[in-house]
């Protein structure tokens, strides 16, 4: 099964056999002799009642993601994360002290949860929606900022940038205009690696030299370094659909379906981040 470059869905069970996923899809049989009951070697009850089996308490049924379950949970999702989005841009109007802190806490709090998502190997309600609000915090306070320093309502059109991003690949996956690749994936894979190598380099570049790198400074060089990171992020849509689907076609439960929404959510919010910032070097004021 091809990989996503989300490291949420790269740590995913992987598919244990023809028709299964992890266990979740593939169907298992014990064989043992004909007319031997399973609790007792002699083929006798242990309890006593010949031509009894014992109670075997009953489990409740698994049942198959499907791509409602994906739209569901990821709506809600979202919808956690606007929510706090929305309610952390008006408490920073109303008290600017805030932004930074929200800010921190929120980035954080979002990166530790991904970390239990992604080395826990699962991602259940509890930890998405806790990350949907941390990231939250994220969105609200820097969409704030870059709303008050630059010119023009920058916001909607990062926010409509990326509907539209969204949306554009995943018609093109649907319609297999671009078909997902081994190759393709370690093309996309060695694209953001390299693009968290410039970051961090930058970052610490800036300790030494104002601007770093000038990655992030405005110049033509940020422009095309932030176009980059859009691409990618597009791009990694494609993988991170391509996954889903997998999982759908190889019948993984239904709670499967909450790693599949953090990892969109993960690279919905990033991709919206780099639009932002795109369109603020085109809005200073």
């Amino acid at each position: 099964m091809r990989e996503s470059s989300n490291p949420v869905f790269r740590n995913l069970p992987k598919q244990g056999g023809p028709g299964g996923y992890a266990g979740f899809g593939g169907t298992q049989t014990h064989a043992r002799p004909q007319g031997q009951n399973p609790y007792s070697a002699q083929g006798r009850n242990p309890y006593g009642n010949q031509g009894q089996d014992a109670y075997t308490p009953p489990q409740a049924p698994t049942r198959a993601m499907t791509v409602d379950d994906v739209v569901a949970k990821t709506a809600a999702t979202l919808g956690v994360l606007v929510v706090v989005a929305a309610i952390t841009a008006f408490a920073v109007s109303q008290n600017t002290a805030l932004a930074f802190p929200a800010l921190i806490v929120g980035a954080l709090v979002g990166f530790a949860l991904v970390m239990v998502a992604t080395f826990g190997r699962k991602a259940n309600k509890g930890v998405v929606l806790a990350y949907a609000a941390a990231e939250g915090l994220v969105v609200g306070s820097i969409s704030w900022i870059y709303e008050t320093g630059t010119v023009g309502t920058v916001v909607p059109q990062a926010v409509i940038g990326t509907i539209g991003v969204f949306v554009g690949m995943l018609v093109v996956y649907k319609t297999g205009a671009i078909r997902v690749t081994p190759r393709l994936t370690k093309m996309i894979f060695a694209g953001l690696i390299g693009v968290l190598v410039l970051m961090v380099v930058n970052v610490i570049a800036s300790l030494f030299v104002d601007g770093g790198l000038g990655l992030r400074s405005g110049g033509p060089l940020a422009i095309i370094f932030s176009l980059v990171c859009i691409a990618v992020a597009a791009f990694s849509f494609l993988l991170d659909f391509d996954q889903a689907d997998k999982l759908i076609r190889a019948g993984a439960p239904e709670q499967m379906a909450w790693s599949v929404a953090l990892g969109l959510t993960v690279t919905l919010v990033w991709l919206y981040l780099e639009m932002l910032r795109l369109i603020s070097y085109f809005n200073r004021s």
